[in-house]
């Protein structure tokens, strides 16, 4: 009997309606799966690649974004999770309609409060070398898309006004971070947790996180935004292959010492020179 096989799925999570519409016109031949609890998610294929793409939307919020996205991990167990959508941005260089990729993500909120004021107690979780890599070729075919990679900022919180305390504060304590977001953290803290996957953060700038973002969602650069964080995105898997033992995979088996050949839970000793004992497993009475 045949082995099928494997169909490597990467994870895509947006918060808000038209982030998610951006990266689903990408993905063909959708299909609506249901979790147990509730959660949806469409599952189709990224086209000229291995790559089932499960995108869902989650809603607002870090701490959601944690618990869904580590829900859906153990459900469908893929081999990367991207968080895509839009920012505003914390720094004069990185305008509206440019793409922040998260070299690291930080949660703002964690500290102790003193009588001599607040004590920061930074958090930080590094986005994936490898995705991170993918997506800094990917981006050097593209023209139209003015790409950073810098850190991005998590907070419970709406940025509108650059002369606020917590605009400050965030300039103060975390002063290279070029983005603000709200869910980014609690992502990469569920994929971390989870298998320590792969996982990056991918962010349009819709605006400049000031008392002008009325004006910017207004005129659209929300989508604007939405559309170059999913081109960036698609463009990244294009370079990104599954990992060995997937469809399409072009990575080359590791092998130890002997020869032997690692993939997945198997190893072939076919060929190898082995001195001393080797311990495995016997499954349904075979050796």
């Amino acid at each position: 009997m045949s082995v099928p096989e494997p169909q490597p799925t990467v994870l895509v999570l947006t918060a808000l309606p038209l982030e998610y519409d951006a990266v689903r016109a990408q993905v063909e031949q959708r299909e609506e799966r249901v979790h147990p609890d509730g959660t949806r998610v469409e599952r189709g294929q990224l086209p000229g690649t291995a790559w089932h793409v499960a995108l869902s939307e989650l809603g607002v919020g870090a701490d959601r974004a944690a618990a869904l996205t580590s829900q859906l991990i153990n459900w469908l167990h893929p081999q990367a999770v991207l968080f895509v959508g839009v920012a505003g941005s914390l720094k004069d260089d990185i305008r509206i309609g440019d793409v922040v990729v998260g070299t690291q993500v930080y949660e703002i909120h964690g500290g102790k409060q003193t009588p001599e004021g607040f004590l920061v107690r930074p958090k930080a979780l590094p986005g994936s070398h490898a995705l991170e890599q993918a997506a800094r070729s990917a981006v050097r075919d593209m023209p139209d898309v003015r790409a950073h990679f810098v850190p991005i900022a998590t907070g419970d919180v709406v940025l509108a006004d650059a002369k606020s305390e917590i605009a400050q504060f965030v300039r103060r304590n975390y002063n290279d971070a070029g983005a603000i977001e709200m869910e980014g953290f609690g992502a990469l803290q569920a994929a971390h947790l989870n298998g320590q996957l792969n996982a990056l953060v991918i962010r349009g700038i819709s605006d400049r996180a000031d008392d002008g973002k009325s004006n910017a969602d207004a005129s659209g650069s929300q989508l604007r935004a939405a559309k170059q964080a999913a081109s960036v995105t698609v463009a990244l898997l294009r370079k990104h292959r599954p990992l060995e033992g997937s469809a399409d995979s072009e990575e080359e088996p590791h092998r130890g010492a002997g020869g032997a050949t690692y993939g997945g839970d198997h190893i072939d000793f076919r060929g190898g020179t082995f001195y001393g004992p080797v311990v495995g497993k016997r499954v349904d009475g075979r050796g």
